[in-house]
């Protein structure tokens, strides 16, 4: 099993930073890409970006140059640098993995961006 584990969230205003962390334990081998996802009140789960093992970044177009996703390696952790943001950001981010056709999730880590 793969465990994973958010770090970073918190409450900044508008226009504001943030840098989200996931680490991943457990049997990480064979895991291929690793994402991040989001989830506001009220609405669907969705995918804010994504990285395969061998370094390709994908980008939902409501954060394409706002966002970059990048990942350590040795410390199997994955980043999420979230700048320019905006209140409508505002949400729980989850970290996942893939593994084969097996996904992992995080708990979640809330951000709220104020106006």
């Amino acid at each position: 099993q793969v465990q994973l584990v958010e770090s970073g969230g918190g409450l900044v205003q508008a226009g504001g930073s943030l840098r989200l962390s996931c680490a991943a334990s457990g049997t990480i081998f064979g895991i291929r890409v690793r994402a991040w996802y989001r989830q506001a009140p009220g609405k669907q789960r969705e995918l804010v970006a994504s990285i395969t093992d061998g370094g390709i970044t994908n980008y939902a177009d409501f954060v394409k140059g706002r966002f970059t996703i990048s990942r350590d390696y040795a410390k199997n952790t994955v980043f999420l640098q979230m700048n320019s943001l905006k209140p409508e950001d505002t949400a729980v981010y989850y970290c996942s993995a893939m593994k084969g056709t097996s996904r992992s999730w995080g708990q979640g880590t809330q951000v709220t961006v104020s106006s």
